[in-house]
C-alpha cells in the first residue's frame, strides 16, 4: 500500500527471532525502509539495565559480522586499534547512553562502554551497529572495511 508505514515492530521481531525486550527506536534503515540498527532505551520495561544501545538487526549484515567474528575478528579488530583509541569510543558510548536514563533515575544503571564491555571488544556486532548510527567507533569502521573487502 503506497504510504503506508511498515510495522517496525513485527519486523525488529522476526529479525531477532524474538520480541524486543524494551523500548527501541529504528535508528538505520535500509534503502528498502527496513530496520537495520535498533537504539534501545537504556533500561528495560521493569527496570533492568540494557547496556546495548545500538543493536544490529539486519540479517544479511549479522551474518557477515558474525563470519568475521568467526574467522578471529575480534582479536583482529582489538590488535589493529589502539587502546587509548577504543578506550574513548567506550566511554563516548556509555556517555551517550547514560545520558538517555530518565532523569531523577537512582536504580540500577548500565554499565561498560560497547555492548557493556568495560574494555577491549566482546562484539564486532555492537560496534558495527554504533558506527552505522553514526557512532564515531574505530571497530565499527574496522569492520566495514571489512565487509568492504579492503
Amino acid at each position: 500500500m503506497t504510504g503506508a508505514v511498515p510495522d517496525d515492530h513485527a519486523t525488529v521481531t522476526r529479525l531477532l527471532g524474538r520480541p524486543p525486550q524494551g523500548r527501541y527506536e529504528v535508528a538505520v534503515r535500509g534503502p528498502d525502509g527496513e530496520p537495520v540498527v535498533i537504539r534501545n532505551e537504556p533500561l528495560l520495561e521493569d527496570g533492568t539495565p540494557m547496556p546495548t544501545r545500538y543493536w544490529l538487526v539486519d540479517a544479511e549484515l549479522c551474518d557477515a559480522v558474525s563470519r568475521l567474528e568467526s574467522a578471529g575478528g575480534v582479536r583482529a579488530a582489538e590488535a589493529a586499534v589502539s587502546p587509548a583509541e577504543l578506550a574513548a569510543a567506550h566511554a563516548r558510548y556509555a556517555a551517550e547512553r547514560d545520558a538517555a536514563l530518565p532523569g531523577g533515575h537512582t536504580g540500577p544503571r548500565p554499565a561498560g562502554g560497547v555492548g557493556g564491555t568495560r574494555r577491549g571488544v566482546k562484539c564486532l556486532h555492537a560496534h558495527y551497529a554504533w558506527h552505522l548510527a553514526g557512532g564515531d567507533d574505530p571497530i565499527g569502521r574496522w569492520v566495514e572495511e571489512r565487509l568492504r573487502g579492503r
